[in-house]
This record gives C-alpha cells, sequence and structure tokens, in this order.
C-alpha cells in the first residue's frame, strides 16, 4: 500500500485519531511551548499533540516496515541511567519515524537494529542509526528529527541489520536475524507538513495520563498484548517506575518444558510494550529459592516481547520477586522522558 492509497480517505492523514481532537486543532507554525517545570516522575500528558504524514510500507525478508513524518521536536534518549535532552536543531526540517514488525502476525520487532539513508535523486542527504523510541500515541518505533533538501520526493533506505541478544521462539525461531534493507518513498512537502495537525494542551499538560493511541491502517502499534490475550495462566501485575509488569505462567511444548515465566512491561493507559531493560526475577517457595537470576529477552508470536526465565513448575504459595536493573534504553518522546527510570523491586504472591 503506497502513501496516496493511505491518504486517499481524508487530507488530514492519521492526526484525527491521535487523541480523539477533533476540536482546538490548529496549524504548526512556530516553537513548542516550554517543557513543563513540575512534570511528575511519570507518565504525563505532553504540552501538545502532534499529527504525522504516513508515506510508504514495504516489506523484505523477515520484516515489514513503514516510514512517516511530523515536525521536528524535542526527545530524550537514555544512556544507562543518564537522560539527555535533544532539542531541535535550526536545520531540521522533520522528524522522520519507521516502524518495524512481522508481517504475519503483525508483531513489532525491537532490538532489531535499524538506521536508515534519505536520498534525493540518488545523492545521499542525510543518514544515521535512528533511535528506538517510545511515544505515547505510537508506541515503540524507530526516529529522529532530520534536515531534508526542501520539498522533493526522496528515498528512505532502511537498514535493518537484525534481532541482537533476543531469543526467538515458536514459529519465530531462528528468525530476523539476518540483515535486510528496505526502500521506502517519502514525499515531502513543507506546505503539507503544515497542514498536519496540532494541538497545545494546557488543559491537560502535566496531568497523570496520556494521549490516546492512534488508530493507524494496516500498520500495527507497539501494543502488548493484554493479559487475557495472552497463553497461558495470569499471575498478576506488579507495578513500578510507573511501568506495569505482566506475569505469566505459561506451559508450551516450544519453551522446551516445565514452566516459561514470562514477563511483559508496558505503559500504563495505552499498554506500549516496554523493551531494552534488564530484568532480574527471584522465585521463593517454602523459603527456599528456585530462581534467581537475569531474566533473557524473547520474541514470540503470542507473548510478544517479554523477559522470561524457565522452572519445574510455578505453585500457589510461590512468591515472584522482579528487579529492574537497567532502566529501558529507549529514547522518549514528550510525556514519557521522565517515566521509566526508578524501580523499586516488586513481589507478586502466586495463588
Amino acid at each position: 500500500m503506497n502513501r496516496r492509497t493511505f491518504l486517499a480517505a481524508a487530507a488530514g492523514t492519521t492526526s484525527a485519531g491521535l487523541a480523539g481532537c477533533f476540536g482546538l486543532l490548529e496549524t504548526r507554525t512556530a516553537g513548542q511551548p516550554p517543557v513543563l517545570s513540575d512534570r511528575p516522575d511519570a507518565v504525563y500528558h505532553p504540552t501538545h499533540v502532534e499529527g504525522m504524514q504516513m508515506e510508504e510500507m514495504g516489506q523484505s525478508g523477515d520484516f515489514a516496515a513503514a516510514v512517516m513524518y511530523s515536525y521536528p521536536h524535542r526527545f530524550w534518549t537514555v544512556s544507562g541511567s543518564a537522560v539527555t535532552k535533544h532539542s531541535i536543531r535550526s536545520d531540521d526540517a522533520a522528524h522522520v519515524m519507521v516502524a518495524v514488525w512481522d508481517p504475519e502476525t503483525g508483531v513489532v520487532v525491537p532490538d532489531a537494529g535499524v538506521s536508515i539513508a534519505v536520498t534525493k535523486d540518488e545523492e545521499v542527504v542525510s543518514e544515521e542509526v535512528i533511535y528506538p523510541m517510545l511515544s505515547q500515541p505510537m508506541g515503540f518505533h524507530y526516529g529522529a528529527n532530520f534536515a531534508l533538501d526542501g520539498t522533493a520526493n526522496y528515498t528512505v533506505e532502511v537498514d535493518i541489520g537484525g534481532l541482537s541478544g533476543v531469543e526467538t521462539t515458536g514459529s519465530f525461531d531462528g528468525r530476523f536475524t539476518e540483515s535486510t534493507s528496505i526502500d521506502l518513498d517519502l514525499s515531502y512537502s513543507e506546505a503539507e507538513k503544515q497542514n498536519i495537525s496540532y494541538e497545545n494542551t494546557p488543559d491537560r499538560a502535566g496531568d497523570r495520563t496520556a494521549v490516546d493511541a492512534m488508530t493507524m491502517m494496516d500498520m500495527p502499534l507497539g501494543i502488548a498484548p493484554s493479559p487475557d490475550e495472552l497463553p497461558g495462566a495470569t499471575v498478576g501485575t506488579a507495578s513500578a517506575g510507573d511501568a506495569q509488569f505482566v506475569v505469566q505462567a505459561v506451559e508450551a511444548d516450544r519453551f522446551g518444558g516445565g514452566t516459561h515465566v514470562a514477563v511483559s512491561p508496558r505503559t500504563p493507559h495505552n499498554g506500549m510494550l516496554i523493551p531494552r531493560l534488564g530484568l532480574e526475577m527471584t522465585v521463593v517457595r517454602d523459603g527456599e529459592s528456585l530462581f534467581d537470576g537475569e531474566l533473557g529477552a524473547v520474541l514470540d508470536p503470542e507473548l510478544g516481547y517479554h523477559y522470561a526465565g524457565g522452572l519445574d513448575a510455578l505453585k500457589s504459595g510461590d512468591e515472584i520477586e522482579l528487579r529492574v536493573t537497567i532502566p529501558p534504553q529507549v529514547a522518549r518522546h514528550e510525556g514519557y522522558e521522565t517515566a521509566f527510570l526508578s524501580f523499586e523491586p516488586m513481589t507478586l504472591p502466586v495463588a
């Protein structure tokens, strides 16, 4: 599906679905509101809500990808526990975003090592590794601000390095490891960009809530499966750092026997998956430790991206402790940059 097919339904593209905002929309023409000085150490409603322009989708190897753009905007990167703000540079023309997923199941693929090169008339305009990111409307994606050479038709070469350090299970076993490249068209126009929706939200800015997840045509968002959609039995949901951790006990042959304890981190409000963190688990029964160690990242067609460890069985009365050792190493759009950074240990009893 190309961008014109996608846009045929409405000139406003995806913007109307971003936050249920059908009023108070204005054309984006100037600088953004300042960052709030009293932000909570949690998810909060940002100072403004932007739409986006959907461009082309494509597929190669094990991956499908889509490219889109919006106004350049500030974002924050995380390295270890240090958070760095990236302000808009004078030559930034657009915030270019790429989504990557499995074309068979629609499961979003984090940790894929994505870089892009933007070309015009076969000349490279800009290229760089783009950041794994979280945004409230879109969830997990890859993105960065880019300088572009004015209104033109561009080609975005999306280079996907493949999964690294992530186990694949079930029908995903052995997949997503080979690198590939997907060329996608991006038709950029300054005038068209100015028609992308933009709303200042001073009445909601800083509230402990989030912008609604957008509705997109034929493109999956990085939303974690709800507990009732997951296989196995739900042990419970723990919370820390304003993130939620759904713990699932799964018995399936694809996990090699015993009980596969799957922990699925996600955001509050929208349930967006949170990847790229360090997680440890201890399971205690009658004062004896049954499991005590690091959980590995796993990509599964039913459980999606999660963290897991195996043991013979979970029983009623067992106690699970979860400890986040490394905060999520993902960049954040405004509203997520103060959350998911500091975590207390979490304890769940097994009923």
